[in-house]
């Protein structure tokens, strides 16, 4: 072959590769669902659509085709399509013909079912909210049939937030007997999974695949009937709840960001490789708190995002523009953190664990800058180990506490923990405080649980109360005790909430040399240094890097450093950020974060 005809063949074989690789930039940019689904191993993009989305949006030919349309233009590459809700059983025929269009156009399909009361289905609980007395025969019955319908239809089949009750009536106080009411609807609900959702669904399709989705409401799941120790083992595959919406708005309680990481980390830990994919919604949501629910999601592992609901993607909303912009940012910190997951602080809370005046301590502990990362498990071998009230449901914990001490490790506890636990003495002991510790809240600017008394503990911050001082965080050697009080019941009661938080808390007012002296002590050992304002939450990937998000609506400076972290990159670009001994001085503005990386 003469050197003209090799040189023409290399100048076609480059201009191939070149326009492939135009090809595939053009792709990216103006092909948003085939990017997509080019990386759907990475993260992958789903949408619910309701029982009443379906009977009125998709029920035409016009409808099906706009669905499509919207779904593309968005990176949605599955739907949920919902068989029932409030009231309203889709029919079987427009169920399957949905189903039908959307596979044909390559978007994967999978069933769902809200199981809330209508006006002819089921029966209504004798409590607030519109949930089921599951006790009733009519109920179960009504469910059951639906479920037959929708395992004739789809091979996946997903049950959405409501599969819980706080019914109070004489039918469930009977059954009830001398059980909790959270013993009793647990054991009911434990039950029925069995009965009238997993066994007649496999019964019509051996090989569908069930989901049960949990709502974001973690520290309170017992009381209402959620079971997290025996439901993931019962069903095939564990979804959960990440809709934190806004933080400084009261419609769906004060929910702090964080929360959304909190509530998927520690289902996580209990489910294992059950765990599947995470759920967050548009209520209550500007732009930015919407994109921040997906990050949030993305660093506590998820691998699939469904949104609720279809009517808003037809409605609009601002925080979609956003998803897609950011969409393969979020893709590539789901690569990263499926091979080096968020680490930091363990903090401990078991299954069906009562919270006391802790209910929702981790999210805020999170919004101060520590890396807190929950686990259902006593964390043996943590080097850094946080125990609210809620770690006094395990009855050995003395042991554990003790062992992780000879072991040199921190241990932070709540003033509630040490009220609750069963060797409560013996604890307070340890930590250098006086004995007995009586949960007696009080309501200051700095909510405060007990009236701590010290014996060789120091004080490293305290609290003005019209009595004096009370102190708010102690030290005995590796030992330090938290004095603060977020939600209990009565907080709950007092404005008639629920499940979320009923107030905002001045936990998160507090001053920044505060919030660097609380960060020190659950940083130190894990060599991080944060200096900032509270609503900066730090989390690390492993020891490959760590990401910041400031949750401030102003722009914020941040001083970071992190133990041989050598030089850094934006985990986004590749681009190289310069440090001053070893120092990073970041400004960051208001909702917004940023990917370090080492170099």
């Amino acid at each position: 072959m003469n050197k003209t005809w090799r040189f023409s063949i290399l100048f076609v074989s480059a201009f191939i590769l070149i326009l492939s690789s135009c090809q595939q930039k053009s792709q990216k940019i103006d092909d948003v669902f085939s990017f997509a689904k080019t990386r759907q191993k990475d993260l992958q993009l789903g949408v619910y659509i309701t029982a009443q989305a379906v009977n009125s949006l998709l029920s035409s030919e016009a409808g099906r085709r706009e669905a499509i349309s919207i779904l593309r233009c968005n990176g949605i590459t599955k739907a949920y399509i919902e068989v029932y809700r409030g009231g309203l059983v889709v029919d079987q025929q427009l169920l399957e013909k949905v189903r039908d269009y959307f596979l044909e156009n390559n978007i994967q399909v999978a069933g769902g079912i809200a199981t809330v009361p209508g006006k002819n289905f089921g029966v209504r609980q004798e409590a607030p909210l519109g949930w089921f007395n599951w006790q009733n025969e009519k109920t179960q019955q009504d469910v059951e049939k639906v479920v037959r319908m929708g395992a004739k239809i789809f091979d996946t089949f997903i049950i959405d937030d409501f599969f819980c009750t706080a019914d109070t009536s004489a039918e469930s106080r009977a059954a009830k007997g001398s059980r909790s009411w959270s013993q009793y609807r647990r054991d009911l609900l434990v039950g029925l999974a069995e009965k009238i959702i997993i066994k007649p669904a496999r019964e019509v399709n051996p090989n569908i695949t069930i989901i049960i989705k949990y709502p974001q409401w973690y520290d309170r799941f017992h009381l209402f009937g959620y079971d997290v120790a025996r439901e993931p083992k019962l069903f095939d595959k564990v979804w959960v709840g990440t809709e934190t919406r806004g933080q400084y708005t009261q419609r769906y309680g004060f929910v702090q960001p964080y929360e959304g990481f909190v509530n998927y980390r520690w289902l996580s830990s209990i489910a294992g490789n059950k765990i599947g994919g995470a759920w967050f919604d548009h209520g209550d949501c500007n732009a930015k708190d919407f994109i921040e629910q997906a990050y949030q999601t993305v660093l506590a592992g998820a691998k699939e995002i469904v949104l609720f609901n279809y009517f808003d993607f037809v409605n609009g909303h601002p925080g979609h523009h956003l998803l897609r912009m950011n969409f393969e940012k979020l893709a590539d910190l789901a690569r990263a953190v499926a091979k080096h997951p968020v680490t930091g602080v363990a903090a401990y809370k078991p299954p069906n664990s009562d919270a006391g005046g802790d209910l929702y301590i981790m999210d805020y502990i999170g919004m101060l800058g520590v890396p807190l990362v929950p686990v259902s498990k006593y964390p043996q071998g943590a080097n850094v180990i946080f125990l609210p009230t809620q770690a006094a449901t395990d009855s050995g914990i003395l042991a554990k506490v003790q062992n992780s001490l000879q072991q040199k490790a921190t241990i932070i506890f709540t003033a509630g923990f040490l009220a609750n636990a069963k060797d409560g003495e013996k604890l307070a002991e340890i930590a250098g405080l006086g004995w007995p510790i009586r949960i007696s809240p009080m309501h200051t600017p700095l909510a405060l649980e007990a009236k701590l008394m010290t014996k060789d503990a120091k004080v490293l911050l305290s609290a003005k109360v019209r009595s004096g001082k009370i102190p708010f965080l102690t030290k005995k050697d590796n030992v330090f005790v938290l004095n603060t009080h977020t939600f209990s019941q009565a907080d709950f009661d007092a404005v008639g909430e629920v499940l979320l938080c009923p107030r905002r808390l001045q936990l998160l007012e507090i001053s920044q040399s505060w919030a660097n002296t609380i960060r020190q002590v659950f940083n130190s050992k894990l060599g991080l240094e944060l200096d900032a304002p509270t609503r900066v939450a730090l989390q690390p990937l492993g020891q490959t890097g760590w990401f910041i998000q400031n949750y401030n609506q102003k722009e914020t400076s941040v001083t970071f450093s992190a133990a041989n972290a050598g030089s850094f990159a934006d985990g986004f670009t590749g681009e190289k950020i310069e440090s001053q001994g070893g120092q990073l001085h970041l400004t960051l503005p208001g909702r917004s974060r940023i990917w370090l990386m080492r170099k």
